[in-house]
């Protein structure tokens, strides 16, 4: 579907407009897909990068500072969305000994198991394929990163 017609516009000011409601519009729409799949787990879209973060230091453990510093999206309250993984048994935390302020985060067999489930669903590998080849998704990737400069 175009642009166009997605938000009902006859016309942008110039290409330049047209690109950055087309990002923002696709943003929105890829987060709500996203959100979807992840609460038919019982999990946010943020607790999803979280563990998708400690997936990727296990079997070492994790600060909160280093999930802030990796997350897609910028969490101010870091505790808090590890207080709900914790209580959900995905996340286990314990004082770390190499700095007695920090806390150490691992990601429980629970939560292994989460992403499992959600791994090929969140890749939108049922959308995806369908929509673009790979060729394409290289194509945007390297223009997306373009983008931000």
């Amino acid at each position: 579907m175009k642009i166009e017609d997605a938000v009902k516009v006859t016309k942008f000011k110039n290409e330049w407009h047209r690109a950055t409601v087309n990002l923002v519009y696709t943003t929105n729409w890829i987060n709500l897909t996203l959100e979807k799949r992840a609460s038919r787990h019982q999990i946010t879209l943020q607790q999803f990068n979280v563990l998708r973060i400690l997936r990727g230091q296990y079997p070492n453990p994790a600060t909160n500072n280093l999930l802030k510093e990796r997350m897609l999206t910028n969490t101010p309250d870091i505790s808090r969305l590890i207080d709900r993984l914790v209580t959900k048994g995905h996340v286990s935390r314990c004082k770390s000994d190499g700095d007695k302020r920090a806390v150490d985060l691992l990601i429980t067999e629970e939560g292994l198991k989460i992403l499992e489930d959600l791994d090929s669903e969140m890749l939108m590998a049922d959308i995806l394929p369908k929509n673009i080849t790979e060729k394409d998704c290289k194509l945007l990737s390297d223009l997306l990163d373009k983008f931000r400069g």
